[in-house]
């Protein structure tokens, strides 16, 4: 394996793992209750638990595809 298949893969991981955080980050800031009530109907849930743990995993969600994804990126195009 070459270090242009390695830089490509992390090229589509972080375009991929960015695209699905921008598409739920806006799902759940247009449709938030649509969202809620999906959930609520699951679990039994408050709306406060509800944002905050939805707060927790976008943030989380982001740390990770920053450092797992879009760094992991920007130092094979440094050193390639």
């Amino acid at each position: 394996m070459n270090i242009q298949t390695v830089r490509d893969f992390f090229m589509w991981c972080s375009i991929l793992n960015g695209t699905l955080l921008v598409l739920s980050t806006a799902i759940l800031a247009f449709a938030g209750d649509w969202a809620y009530g999906i959930q609520r109907r699951w679990f039994p849930i408050s709306r406060q638990t509800f944002d905050v743990t939805v707060y927790a995993f976008i943030g989380a969600f982001k740390l990770i595809v920053l450092a797992f994804n879009v760094m992991p990126y920007i130092a094979l195009l440094i050193i390639g």
